[in-house]
């Protein structure tokens, strides 16, 4: 159950079309096989890195300091429903991307939109931190396993799906992607907002 929830967060977390999908985007689109499968990798990794940091860092300050919990789970219920509520309203768009660039490029732009993205790291650590907040301590791993192995299956599921439907994807398409995640994310935060109301009035 966990696991599957970690995958479907996952899925409303990298699903939007944000600066590495439109990446994914349009190197499926104009790039060979190969080069499309050296770039997934490299995304895939520098993403995966950033959720683990993310995922033990806030643990480890949820155990030194229990009341951290509370602010995470209000704090990063309200963060998520923020999250959301742009997702939902962002309209994708497609232009100014450059795909034709040396791989040492696509590694220096993969660590800058994460580990070099305060935002990101933060939207990392607050988002992982409430749900990791939120579950019990035996079915966390099971919770963030899935969580990071929607990252390879969202990326790979993406740059396959580009690839081979080029000419009829439309950006009407990538609209409804960013309006169900944006929903699901929504949900989830509330979720977590009341739990930490609920925390709250136990502590009052």
């Amino acid at each position: 159950m966990y696991f599957l929830q970690g995958l479907l967060v996952g899925l409303a977390t990298f699903a939007p079309v944000g600066m590495q999908n439109l990446f994914i985007i349009n190197t499926a689109l104009v790039q060979p096989i190969r080069r499309i499968i050296l770039t997934l990798i490299i995304l895939a990794l520098f993403d995966m890195s950033l959720s683990t940091a993310a995922f033990f860092g806030i643990g480890a300050i949820l155990e030194i300091w229990p009341l951290t919990k509370l602010i995470v789970l209000l704090f990063g219920g309200l963060l998520i429903v923020y999250m959301g509520f742009n997702i939902f309203r962002t309209e994708p768009n497609m232009r100014n991307v450059n795909t034709h660039i040396p791989i040492r490029k696509i590694i220096i732009s993969a660590i800058a939109v994460s580990w070099g993205n305060p935002q990101a790291v933060l939207d990392a650590t607050m988002m992982l931190g409430a749900f990791q907040a939120n579950i019990p301590e035996e079915n966390i791993y099971h919770f963030f396993g899935g969580f990071l192995v929607m990252t390879p299956i969202w990326f790979g599921s993406l740059a396959a799906t580009m690839h081979l439907l080029a000419k009829k994807i439309k950006i009407t398409h990538m609209a409804w992607i960013n309006r169900f995640c944006g929903a699901v994310l929504v949900i989830y935060g509330i979720k977590l907002f009341i739990d930490g109301v609920t925390m709250l009035l136990e502590y009052i």
